[in-house]
């Protein structure tokens, strides 16, 4: 029970970080699944489970507070959508145990890209006009995306997302908002590949029911929130939890323990304390100078 209530939390915490960035549901559920020894394709297939429920209420609310760029979505759900089912498909044949350290690996550098990536954001100029993105670009973005998204348990948002952050005159919500809408049909596709290729019954529908709860429950509250939290503090903090677990896994694979580990937790929580600290300073700066890239006012 004590279990279910931490999965529902954390999947209450990670979607309304993923409804405000527009990623982390994925990686910190499966993060959080990995630590507890979960092998990497029962852990990806539950967490693709319940977000079919939670992608489904998220896009559905950006939809109706209007977060939604209806073009740059059906432009990457389709080859999101493809990829997701083939890496279910690779993920599905592959040993639990001898892929885990490497799952953990690609989660603990996707989270220091998501710190580096909100860090050193920079103030998006609102007369900047928007340059529209070629399909010859998006295309491959989004089946690089659906494919990890498949392999790590998480993927969709932490690559689409700061690369169309990056792009001239990107809209923060519209970006956010595409991104999480589109995710409900890259995770149908994976879990039917996961349904296909493990079976139902390598599914653990206690935790998919406790990750659903929490996240159904985030959903609506964090669309609406998009507009005013600080992402530069919410993208470092996502991005520290995810390391801070993951490294766990990649350290044991190696061999390293006791009072090394101990050392390497401590620098770890203070460096990450002191990007938190950081972040804080430059939203506050970006505030009093008028251009933060943190809200959108048209």
């Amino acid at each position: 029970m004590r279990r279910l209530l931490i999965f529902s939390f954390v999947g209450f915490f990670a979607q309304l970080i993923d409804g405000a960035l527009g990623m982390a549901f994925g990686l910190s559920s499966s993060s959080l699944l990995l630590a507890y020894g979960v092998a990497p394709a029962i852990a990806s297939s539950s967490i693709h489970m319940s977000e079919i429920a939670t992608t489904g209420v998220s896009g559905f609310s950006h939809y109706k507070f209007g977060n939604l760029d209806k073009k740059l979505a059906l432009t990457l759900i389709v080859p999101g959508a493809v990829s997701a089912f083939l890496g279910a498909a690779f993920l599905s044949n592959l040993p639990g145990d001898m892929i885990k350290p490497f799952i953990s690996s690609f989660l603990l550098l996707l989270g220091i890209y998501i710190i580096a990536r909100f860090l050193f954001l920079r103030p998006s100029n609102e007369n900047q006009k928007r340059k529209p993105l070629k399909k010859r670009f998006l295309y491959p973005l989004g089946f690089l995306a659906g494919f990890m998204d498949s392999i790590g348990g998480g993927g969709w948002g932490p690559i689409n997302t700061p690369v169309l952050l990056s792009q001239k005159g990107a809209t923060p919500r519209k970006v956010i908002g595409t991104v999480d809408t589109t995710e409900f049909a890259v995770t149908t596709s994976a879990t039917l590949g996961f349904l296909i290729f493990l079976g139902i019954d390598q599914f653990n529908w206690l935790w998919i029911a406790a990750f659903v709860i929490g996240g159904v429950l985030a959903a609506p509250l964090a669309a609406w929130l998009v507009r005013i939290l600080p992402a530069l503090i919410l993208g470092v903090l996502a991005g520290g939890f995810i390391i801070l677990v993951n490294l766990r896994t990649v350290l044991q694979s190696v061999s390293i323990s006791g009072d090394v580990l101990t050392l390497i937790y401590t620098v770890l929580i203070a460096g990450w304390a002191a990007c938190v600290l950081f972040s804080i300073k430059r939203n506050i700066q970006f505030n009093r100078q008028g251009n933060s890239p943190l809200k959108e006012t048209s």
